[in-house]
Formats: structure tokens, sequence, C-alpha cells
């Protein structure tokens, strides 16, 4: 994998325990996502797995956390029946939980550190630019599925397309929202078991 000081640059020698943790979020995140899920009108579904999305991100660092999102959220697309989605999901999510890992550790040197042995404000504030990246993802991605599943490329097909992707971005605000409240609650929680390098 290549890293270095939380922005990926160079090659690192992966550890038993990283590739377990990596293991772990994948699985968290693939359960996250796949049991709690309500489905949406534009053929998606919304979930609670962008709380383990941003915690991946954040203890396991951009590389590793962007895959263990990437694969965990892709599985669950996969085995739900999304088969569609996972093209999609795999690069949004993965670019979520990067964004949200080089961001936290941007944030964490310029922020005190708590009793809690996190910074839950960095956290958020890294969450929140996370999250738009996944609702602008998911936005691009609805148009590209919504014209697919029509057959219409046009400039029509696409005005349709569009129309019903903005349906969607209500639901993934509310998806982003819970992931980053539960990325804030439980951000302590596996801090103490430290994880974070």
């Amino acid at each position: 994998m290549l890293y270095r000081k939380g922005i990926i640059l160079e090659k690192q020698k992966l550890t038993t325990k990283q590739i377990a943790f990596t293991a772990m979020f994948a699985a968290l995140v693939l359960m996250a996502t796949y049991v709690f899920k309500i489905p949406t009108p534009t053929f998606g579904y919304v979930h609670v797995g962008d709380g383990f999305v941003l915690l991946a991100g954040i203890f396991l660092g951009p590389g590793l956390g962007a895959l263990a999102s990437g694969i965990g959220s892709a599985l669950s697309d996969l085995i739900g029946g999304y088969a569609i989605w996972v093209p999609g999901t795999f690069v949004i999510k993965f670019l979520t939980a990067l964004i949200a890992a080089v961001l936290y550790r941007f944030l964490k040197k310029r922020v005190k550190k708590t009793k809690l042995g996190v910074s839950v404000p960095s956290v958020i504030v890294s969450g929140i630019v996370g999250e738009i990246v996944m609702i602008f993802g998911y936005f691009l991605y609805n148009i590209l599925i919504i014209s697919l599943t029509n057959g219409s490329f046009t400039g029509a097909g696409l005005a349709s397309a569009v129309t019903l992707s903005v349906t969607e971005i209500p639901f993934n605000i509310v998806q982003g929202a819970v992931g980053i409240v539960i990325a804030s609650l439980l951000a302590p929680v596996f801090a103490k078991l430290k994880m974070s390098r």
C-alpha cells in the first residue's frame, strides 16, 4: 500500500494487525450497509454503513481505510441484489473514506487532543466533507444508472435522469448525517482499542 504520514506516497509493509483491522472494517461496513437499509425511489437504498466508512478512513488511514470501505460497501450491493451499483459504490465509498482520512489527519494536528483519545470535532468536520463527496458521487452515478436503465442519453433523457437523481439527494443527506453521528459516537470507542497508528 502506498502510504506516508497519512498521505498516499510510498510503499509500506503491512502488519498482521493492519490486515486484520482492514478485514474487520470491511466486514463492519458490509454488515452495517447490508442489514440496516431502506430502499429509495431511484433503485438504491439508504443505510447506516457510512458511519463505519468514516471510521475505517479515520482509524486505518487513507489507503487501507478506503480499501476496506470500498470493498465492504460494494459487497453489500453485490449480495443485496444491487449489482449495477457495485462499481460506483466501490469508487464513491473509497473516495469518501480517503478524503475523510486525509482531512482528519490534517485537522487532528491542529486540534487539542481530548481525554477521549480522538478529536471528535475533527471526526465531524472530516465526516461532513467525506459525505459531501458521497452525495455528489451518487448524484452523478444516479444520472448514469437512470440513463442506462432508460436507454436514453439524449438531452431529454439526461434531463429526466437529473430530475430523478435530485430526488435521491435528501436520502443521501440523511444517510450522511446518520453516518457522521455514528462515527462521532463510536470514534472514542475505537480509539480505546488503540487502532490508530
